[in-house]
């Protein structure tokens, strides 16, 4: 491993001491930026996935590891005799996976990061904003519980043995490929058609939405920095909206003038929809608003940019210039219908 320099990453005019960093992922919304990022910095990047997705390529200039992170034996044999400054684990989601990682990567990097979900932050929170001091309890969403899980499971380790962790805490992060609306593509083809459009609880809940090339500059900015290892850091933007806002954001990058929105609980809809209950019992039904002063001690340069005003217009443009992508679902059609009709008796 090539020695860990102090020197933040958080901009491009930054010369450091080119890093040997691997993701396991690396096409996903939060890993696709990051790996851009990784390779804009002038840094080593591997990529190690099963090389099954094409929605977003991996940038050029990455070497390519094909293996099954489930597959132990095989994730050995494409790494024997490699080691990383970083390690950045953006697919485990239960204890059994990261176990896994814990297994794979002991002894062969100077830092593991893992990636758990400000999902896993105290629902409903009792004050905001919320902090890396706020406790991780989620008693809705399961996969918030796991999250946790995996954290106490590699703490553990760290506090045993000094394993090299360093967690992150994403909130919602979006790209272009990602409508933030409960019912995503079908919510646009709804206010285009001059549908009325469901809203969870009353639309004034506060929500945080970041751009991902925004997290990327502060997540980059942490691989290989010895003062993370041993530490959780939220990363978000600042901006935080009424989701009644983030609604009319997008209806206004559709082209429709006033969306007619109504209004449902969020535990009438998780009763008419057990798919959706759990997201929103678990996250979306509540306020979040984060302070990210840790992150911006450790990555100083680390401001998000991006409003979402303008991310909205970047979402419904790309969609509309990939018409293979608006896909409705008539099971949401449906429930909103239906709950509409509800909410007038």
């Amino acid at each position: 491993m090539t020695a860990l320099l102090p020197k933040s990453l958080g901009a491009e005019a930054d010369t450091v001491s080119p890093r040997n960093i691997l993701f396991i992922g690396g096409t996903g919304v939060i890993s696709a930026a990051a790996a851009e990022r990784v390779v804009a910095l002038g840094h080593r990047l591997t990529i190690l996935n099963r090389g099954q997705s094409a929605g977003r390529p991996v940038p050029d200039g990455a070497e390519v590891l094909h293996a099954d992170i489930r597959d132990a034996e095989a994730v050995r044999g494409v790494l024997q005799g490699k080691e990383y400054d970083a390690v950045a684990d953006f697919i485990s989601f239960t204890p059994d996976h990261a176990r896994v990682g814990l297994e794979l990567f002991r002894g062969r990097t100077g830092q593991y990061v893992f990636i758990s979900s400000a999902s896993a932050y105290q629902k409903p929170p009792t004050t905001l904003p919320i902090r890396e001091s706020t406790p991780l309890k989620n008693p809705f969403w399961k996969y918030s519980q796991d999250k946790i899980a995996c954290e106490e499971l590699l703490f553990g380790a760290y506090r045993d043995f000094d394993f090299p962790l360093t967690v992150v805490r994403p909130s919602h992060t979006y790209d272009r490929t990602k409508i933030a609306m409960v019912g995503g593509w079908t919510d646009i083809h709804r206010m285009r058609a001059g549908k009325p459009i469901m809203v969870h609880g009353d639309g004034t809940s506060l929500w945080t939405l970041t751009h991902s090339r925004d997290f990327a500059k502060a997540f980059v900015g942490l691989l290989g920095r010895p003062q993370a290892v041993g530490g959780s850091y939220t990363i978000t933007s600042d901006e935080f909206l009424p989701w009644n806002q983030i609604y009319r954001l997008f209806a206004r990058a559709a082209g429709v003038e006033e969306p007619e929105l109504f209004h449902v609980s969020s535990d009438t809809i998780a009763r008419h929809s057990p798919e959706l209950g759990p997201n929103l019992l678990g996250d979306r039904s509540h306020s979040v608003v984060f302070d990210n002063s840790k992150i911006k001690a450790l990555v100083p340069d680390y401001r998000a940019t991006i409003p979402f005003a303008d991310g909205a217009r970047e979402i419904v443009e790309w969609h509309d210039n990939h018409p293979e992508l608006q896909v409705v679902s008539g099971d949401y059609m449906e429930l909103s219908d239906r709950l509409f009709d509800w909410s007038r008796r």
